[in-house]
């Protein structure tokens, strides 16, 4: 199982700074109404992903900070792979981590490494399950009633409750999941066949359409690169006769004839030639004079060919402007490069072939939504064999815990319909309770009070969640309860706690009497902005503060011995 070993919290809200150091079994979180314990609810929000709230920095703050460290028990799967990689080896511990500014900007860390806000819920949302004071009104949707009957197939699966449980369950999330994919199979399939009907009745045009465009890029075939090629020569054709003035001047400045460069150099060779031999420096002058000539003649010549190869042929140009503006016009039409109007021919031919071919394309995808609706049904089936064989088991594990939750005598029925298929299945879920002999059972939406539903929510989390690894959060799920009752659904929280680790809001002193470990929230107002502070209580502290949650004060005996005797039995 995950335990999560410390929470930290800075500058949130009216939290200062508070460190829970927390410990596997029932933990407890108790102070009185606008203290700030929904702060640390917050806080476990923003380990799980969610968007911060504005306004949530304490005031003069510069950004708040919230930390925690969680013991993984070796499963460090639950972590994305370049999270786990970057893990020390041998590492059983990861920290979560969100910061947010002032601003409102917030960045998230896994393990000390950035990570996105998407990582964070899929990590935080394997190691915390986290329920709202609110949350009980989710059992009024079918569609989380279903949900809570999918999660019990799935513990039974990991924890059988009886023999050959196991196998009757087994797989029954990954065929859920692959249901889902069956159904976007099918629905892709079905909108597929439906395209190839509608555009049957067009086709005769569209083919008009597209066979217009592919000539259309056919006859002009162009080539990628083929433009700055064309662009260069359209520079050289218009500038044609400056070049080749440009070009004779050259040759002739560097030629033989009297007065040139290329003469005034091999007099100046001849010249030196006659005394070679006998000053070496000279010589070594002499021999680079001689190389500047043979370069000044290699050059002339060059110069003189490509002034014959410069041809102003007017043509030439006309036929250049034409093809840039053909290729122009495609680029326009077509996606703006030659890559995209290429691309573009391809999907012509493409859309051609499959128009050309329509009958075939609609066999085709009429056995594809054949194949699809086969494979949906077959696992819709198996769904919904395993949903039913499992929910008279739900039914009975739920009522057994409402016998502990002072609810001795309700009855609970997990009704099956079967309903439009969707990515779920083709199953509806209603709950129906009894709470009390006598009364008809009816959906939990219409028969159970505020209480009432607490303890079936809290009932149905510890059937159909037994066996998972997450930490159990709960903020305020006592909400309608108390008295003997408050008691029994503490007995329930410790249940849960003995089979991994849980963590309680509560206000009910019933509840944090059977807490292994409590820690109280408190707000001060002496200084100008309010500060709240968490403590951890030892034993002797205990007592006190459920002196305080039974409404006591400080030299309350009766309190006092009412707190104690609530400690004494748990």
């Amino acid at each position: 199982m995950f335990v999560l070993l410390e929470l930290r919290v800075e500058n949130l809200l009216l939290i200062e700074r508070a460190e829970l150091d927390l410990v596997p079994g029932l933990n407890v979180v108790t102070g009185e109404t606008g203290a700030g314990k929904t702060v640390l609810a917050h806080a476990l929000d923003l380990l799980l992903g969610a968007k911060p709230r504005s306004g949530i920095v304490r005031p003069g703050a510069a950004e708040a900070w919230v930390e925690g460290v969680f013991a993984l028990d070796g499963r460090t799967d639950v972590l994305p792979p370049e999270i786990a990689e970057r893990l020390p080896e041998g590492e059983d511990e990861v920290v979560l981590a969100r910061r947010v500014t002032a601003e409102g900007r917030s960045r998230a860390f896994i393990g000390g490494r950035s990570a996105t806000a998407a990582d964070l819920r899929e990590v935080g949302g394997a190691l915390l399950a986290f329920h709202g004071q609110h949350e009980a009104r989710r059992l009024l949707s079918p569609a989380a009633q279903l949900a809570l009957l999918d999660a019990y197939c799935a513990s039974e699966e990991a924890a059988p409750r009886r023999k050959g449980a196991k196998a009757a369950a087994e797989g029954h999330l990954q065929r859920r999941d692959a249901h889902a994919a069956a159904h976007a199979a099918e629905r892709d399939a079905r909108r597929r066949l439906e395209e190839l009907h509608d555009a049957a009745g067009a086709r005769e045009r569209e083919l008009d359409l597209l066979r217009f465009e592919l000539q259309e890029i056919d006859d002009v075939a162009p080539v990628e690169g083929e433009q700055e090629e064309l662009s260069a020569a359209r520079e050289r054709l218009r500038h044609v006769e400056a070049l080749r003035g440009a070009a004779y001047v050259a040759s002739q400045a560097l030629g033989s004839d009297e007065g040139s460069a290329g003469a005034g150099l091999a007099t100046g060779e001849s010249a030196l030639d006659a005394v070679a031999g006998v000053d070496a420096d000279l010589d070594v002058l002499a021999a680079r004079l001689s190389s500047l000539r043979i370069e000044a003649d290699d050059l002339a010549a060059e110069l003189a060919r490509h002034l014959d190869r410069l041809d102003a042929d007017p043509a030439e140009l006309e036929r250049v402007e034409e093809r840039l503006q053909a290729l122009s016009r495609l680029e326009r039409k077509h996606g703006g490069s030659v890559l995209a109007v290429l691309d573009h021919a391809e999907r012509c031919r493409q859309r051609i072939a499959e128009f050309e071919d329509v009958e075939g394309a609609t066999e085709a995808a009429e056995a594809d939504l054949a194949d699809a609706r086969r494979r949906r049904e077959r696992l819709a089936k198996e769904l919904s064999a395993a949903r039913s064989a499992a929910a008279p088991r739900l039914a009975a594990a739920v009522v057994e815990r409402l016998a502990g939750l002072a609810m001795p005598a309700a009855t609970l029925e997990v009704r099956l319909e079967e309903r439009e298929p969707g990515p779920t299945g083709a199953d509806h879920c209603e709950l129906l309770l009894a709470p009390n002999p006598g009364v008809p059972a009816a959906p939990v939406r219409e028969s159970a009070s505020g209480g009432e539903l607490s303890r079936v929510m809290l009932a149905l989390l510890a059937v159909a969640g037994a066996g998972t690894d997450a930490t159990q959060v709960f903020d305020e799920i006592d909400a309608g309860v108390g008295g003997q009752t408050g008691r029994a659904v503490g007995e329930q929280l410790r249940a849960l706690g003995r089979e991994g680790q849980v963590l309680c809001i509560t206000h009910l002193p019933q509840i944090a009497a059977l807490a292994d470990r409590h820690f109280a929230i408190e707000k001060t107002t002496s200084q100008e902005t309010a500060v709240t502070v968490v403590r951890r209580l030892d034993d002797p502290e205990v007592v006190g503060e459920l002196v305080r949650m039974l409404g006591g004060e400080t030299g309350d005996e009766g309190a006092r011995r009412h707190a104690e005797e609530l400690r004494s039995a748990a």
